[in-house]
């Protein structure tokens, strides 16, 4: 075949790509067309996204597609994380900039959540982990404040949906993103109607919930002569990037199929979590707080949310702030120099959510804790880091009690991936083999979503076929899982704290 040519806009919390994907019918080859920063915007006191700017970002990554490939490009598909959103009012303007999901309005939102539909029942209806940032949440939040856009909504739109709407004028929320607002059933595949109705949320705003894979049609007019790609339509990819990120994950077999592998999507965030048929929905998966999130090929994604490189990228701002700017290979060497193991934190408690000094949030869970308190950027990026390894250890366990069989494999997906000793944390902390790469899954998984779309390959299982062709892993083999055995009860005893 000859050489088609996508376009992933591959938008994550901290950073932005516009990726072009080569693909010849065997190997697929990625070119950078332009890359940003990304992240929250405070004004008056509440974070926001800056979607305008956002937008600048994505023409300019499509103009610098155009400048070098002229009008041959086949498709485009954005994904972003989950859970945010914009609305749209009356002649679809835009009502505001969206929320950012870590701003402050929804703290303490459980309580009088709860109070209208107790935990156990959202729990059942939805299958999805409870996290404050929720779409459901940050809805209800605005309805109890008397918030004047919810009145004027007329559409709710996620926010890859905001971006697919700017491209090509139509609008729907695409299935994976949609499974993180815990307004979604899994079982029903629809809009939870129950919860919509019972958080008295207006249930008009909510637009049709499009299949992986739609194609949406070509740019608008205006965004066409903007660009000069006149030819290109629009696929919509597994708009959630965790989804797009599995859908990389180089493993063999059918996607759903009893899994004796896991991943982790590791970023800002790690994902870790199984590819299985249907959702997992039960009394252990709601103790553990698990979600089920929607996968490509129409499977789920049994996982949980780890506070991922967050903890680092944090203590690195503040130190950089602080006139010491270190890169990411320093910090890795200065935490190797220290020694390992002494102090641990619980990575996912409240304290390190959006604290104003993450090195001094580590330094005072130690303290509350009564362990050894890191002193030097080393030593903190050491507990950090230990800390991840060790939350995947357990999440790791509770993976293979829910699907009842042993996870032989940790595919570790994305950015984090670059991070060599965390990865072979991962591998001792689990004991288990670790697979690292690719780096840009979640590109990658956009990319192959579209040419899975556009016939160029037949299925998921083929289109992973091509990503281990295309792209080299690193593995990692447990060097020293005793040590992390000895520690494990240190750290299982600071989260009952």
């Amino acid at each position: 075949m000859s050489e088609k040519k996508y376009l992933a806009v591959d938008m994550g919390a901290s950073s932005g790509r516009v990726l072009a994907g080569l693909f010849d019918g065997e190997i697929l080859r990625l070119e950078e067309m332009h890359r940003f920063e990304n992240g929250a915007s405070i004004a008056a006191g509440n974070m926001y996204w800056d979607v305008l700017l956002q937008w600048r970002h994505v023409q300019d990554g499509l103009q610098a597609a155009h400048a070098k490939y002229g009008d041959n490009i086949t498709s485009i598909g954005v994904d972003t994380w989950g859970v945010d959103f914009a609305l749209l009012g009356k002649n679809d303007e835009l009502l505001g900039n969206p929320y950012h999901y870590r701003d402050k309005r929804t703290a303490g939102i459980f309580d009088k959540a709860f109070e209208v539909v107790p935990r156990d029942e959202i729990y059942l209806e939805s299958g999805l982990q409870f996290m404050e940032f929720n779409s459901l949440y940050q809805l209800y939040s605005m309805k109890l404040s008397g918030c004047s856009v919810l009145d004027a909504a007329q559409d709710f739109l996620m926010v890859p949906d905001v971006f697919h709407w700017l491209l090509t004028g139509k609008k729907g929320v695409e299935v994976t993103n949609a499974t993180t607002s815990q307004l979604f059933n899994p079982v029903t595949k629809s809009w939870s109607e129950k919860l919509i109705d019972s958080f008295g949320l207006p249930s008009h705003i909510f637009k049709d919930i499009l299949p992986t894979g739609t194609n949406l049609g070509k740019l608008r007019p205006d965004v066409a002569a903007t660009t000069g790609l006149t030819s290109a339509e629009v696929i919509l990819p597994g708009t959630h990037d965790t989804a797009s990120a599995v859908a990389a994950v180089p493993a063999a077999g059918e996607p759903g199929q009893q899994p004796d592998w896991c991943y982790i999507s590791s970023g800002t965030w790690s994902l870790m979590g199984v590819e299985v048929p249907h959702p997992v929905i039960t009394e252990r998966s709601a103790e553990l707080n698990f979600t089920n999130e929607g996968g490509v090929g129409g499977t789920t994604r049994l996982l949980k949310n780890i506070a991922g490189l967050w903890l680092v990228q944090e203590c690195r701002r503040i130190w950089k702030e602080a006139g010491h700017e270190y890169s990411w290979s320093e910090l890795v060497r200065m935490s190797q120099e220290t020694l390992p193991l002494v102090s641990l934190i619980d990575p996912d408690h409240a304290s390190f959510t959006a604290p104003q000094n993450m090195p001094e949030a580590i330094q005072k869970f130690c303290s509350d804790t009564g362990q050894k308190v890191p002193q030097t950027e080393g030593e903190i990026v050491r507990c950090a880091l230990e800390s991840l390894g060790m939350r995947y250890r357990m999440v790791h366990s509770w993976l293979e009690e829910l699907v009842g069989n042993r996870i032989e494999t940790i595919h570790i997906v994305g950015g984090g991936t670059q991070n060599k000793l965390l990865c072979q944390m991962a591998a001792d902390a689990c004991n288990r083999q670790v697979v690292a790469g690719p780096v840009e899954a979640t590109a990658i998984g956009n990319l192959m979503m579209q040419a899975v779309a556009c016939g160029d390959v037949a299925s998921i299982t083929e289109a992973r076929e091509v990503i281990r062709r295309s792209f080299e892993v690193e593995e990692y083999t447990p060097i020293n899982p005793t040590a992390w055995d000895d520690a494990y009860g240190r750290f299982t005893g600071l989260l009952n704290r």
